[in-house]
């Protein structure tokens, strides 16, 4: 990735392409984002009558209502027209949906170009982390990963928020800390990919539970429990798959772990609400236009942990919940009743 600047007293160079594959929320407040540092950002979607009606409204109205899209952000469904020229491009769709969006766009992605994923989950069947799936479809190339602490509707605001960006390309995360940097967003870096990813997939199915207790009204104690034990199970997993243990605690792992179980912006904790209060995950996802990644990925996750064999009792008695008619009250007993043991013990 190449510094572009303006020198005052010469003509002016030209700005840095980034490309923006997916115009959910994040990806759209991730390319707000990296227009205000400076870069010809091109944000992407696969849905062509949709991204006309954005570009028209100078807004997203589905994803992002009430944030100003600048006239000079490209708004497009033709990923060569997104992707031509670019530095780096972001891979912002949901775990689920990366796969199908690198394939649609395949004939778009220009070769040797960085890639960083900003997506969080596993995907069925194969297992495979966001970066995985990406190293298999697009070829060698450098690789990265964001997570952190981060609600998109505050990102786009410009309030402050820190976040991680992993890989093992010294220089590519170096570029991407200095691109993506400013007052109101500032990133880490780490060479910790696989605890990166790991931590922002099973966050979510922890933020799950944690909406549970809400929609039961179970107070803070059983909420600061939850989110403290979520925790050891996700860094259970992690180590057992070759990550650093400091990875889960810090921005990655627990910041957006409490960032997502207490916020009201949190899809998966909304989930988890609902399912709290009675109703049925059909008609809770039914009503729900973003992606809930929480609820695929403990599918996946509970592959995961019976093939790696980490125990992670949240995780399955939330599957149990969502796939198997296991009610919250008897889950929560099944918790609290487990054999007893000491807090350090795996």
């Amino acid at each position: 990735m190449s510094d572009h600047s303006t020198d005052a007293t010469g003509p002016e160079k030209a700005r840095p392409v980034i490309a923006v594959l997916g115009n959910g929320g994040w990806g759209t407040a991730l390319a707000l984002v990296a227009h205000r540092n400076g870069a010809d950002t091109r944000l992407w979607g696969i849905e062509a009558p949709y991204v006309a009606e954005t570009a028209k409204l100078r807004e997203n109205p589905r994803y992002l209502p009430g944030i100003v899209l600048p006239d000079n952000l490209l708004l497009t469904s033709d990923a060569a027209a997104a992707c031509t020229g670019a530095e780096l491009i972001l891979c912002v769709v949901p775990t689920q949906f990366v796969r199908p969006t690198l394939i649609a766009v395949a004939d778009g992605l220009p070769a040797d170009v960085p890639i960083m994923s900003c997506s969080k989950g596993i995907e069925k069947g194969t297992l495979m982390r966001p970066t995985e799936i990406i190293n298999e479809l697009a070829g060698p190339r450098p690789l990265a990963v964001l997570s952190g602490p981060n609600h998109a509707e505050e990102v786009a605001l410009g309030r402050p928020a820190t976040a991680v960006v992993a890989s093992p390309d010294a220089g590519v995360r170096d570029a991407i800390q200095s691109r993506f940097s400013d007052p109101g967003f500032r990133l880490y870096g780490s060479d910790d990919v696989v605890g990166v990813e790991l931590a922002a997939a099973v966050k979510n199915v922890i933020a799950i539970a944690a909406g549970i207790l809400d929609g039961l009204e179970l107070g803070d104690n059983a909420k600061a429990a939850l989110i403290t034990r979520g925790a050891v199970e996700i860094s259970r997993l992690g180590v057992g798959l070759g990550a650093r243990p400091e990875t889960f605690s810090g921005l990655a792992g627990i910041g957006d772990l409490i960032a997502t179980c207490v916020s009201s912006h949190g899809r998966n904790r909304r989930v988890g609400e609902r399912l709290g209060r009675g109703e049925r995950l059909e008609d809770v996802l039914g009503t729900m236009v973003q992606v809930a990644e929480g609820v695929a990925t403990t599918r996946s996750l509970a592959e995961l942990s019976a093939k790696v064999g980490t125990e992670m009792p949240i995780c399955e008695v939330v599957h149990r919940i969502l796939f198997e008619g296991l009610r919250p009250r008897d889950a929560l007993h099944q918790l609290m009743t487990r054999e007893l043991r000491q807090e350090t013990e795996s």
